[in-house]
C-alpha cells in the first residue's frame, strides 16, 4: 500500500519561509516514472495547483507562486519538497501532495494517484 505524507507545515510571519517535504513509502518505484505535483486548498476556496515536476524533472509553477517557489526532488528518498520564500498571508491553506505512477509494461501503462492528507501552513502575524 503506497503512502503519500506530507510534513514541514506551521505558522510563520509574512515574509518567512517554510519548507514542506512528501515522502513516498510502501513499494519499489526504481523501474516508474513518478510525477509530483504540489496543491493547496485555502478555506471556502477550490483546490488549487501549487507546482509539479515530472519524471523527468520538469517543472511547473502557478504565475502567483513563480519566483517564490521551488519544487524538488530527491529521488534516492522518493521525497520531494516544496521551498516557499516571501510568504503572504494568502498562501495560507492545506498543502497536498499528489504522486502519480505511471507504470509502463509491454501491455501499456497505467496511471496511480495518490494523495497525502496534507500539511496545514499559516501565515500570520
Amino acid at each position: 500500500q503506497v503512502q503519500v505524507v506530507e510534513s514541514g507545515g506551521g505558522l510563520v510571519q509574512p515574509g518567512g519561509s517554510l519548507r514542506l517535504s512528501c515522502a513516498a513509502s510502501g513499494r519499489r518505484f526504481s523501474h516508474d516514472a513518478m510525477n509530483w505535483g504540489w496543491y493547496r486548498q485555502a478555506p471556502g476556496k477550490q483546490r488549487e495547483l501549487v507546482a509539479s515536476m515530472t519524471s523527468g524533472g520538469t517543472t511547473n509553477y502557478a504565475d502567483s507562486m513563480k519566483g517564490r517557489f521551488t519544487i524538488s526532488s530527491d529521488n534516492a528518498k522518493n521525497t520531494v519538497y516544496l521551498e516557499m520564500n516571501s510568504l503572504k498571508p494568502d498562501d495560507t491553506a492545506v498543502y497536498y501532495c499528489n504522486l502519480r505512477v505511471v507504470v509502463t509494461t509491454i501491455e501499456g501503462s497505467t496511471d496511480f494517484d495518490y494523495w497525502g492528507k496534507g500539511t496545514l501552513v499559516t501565515v500570520s502575524s
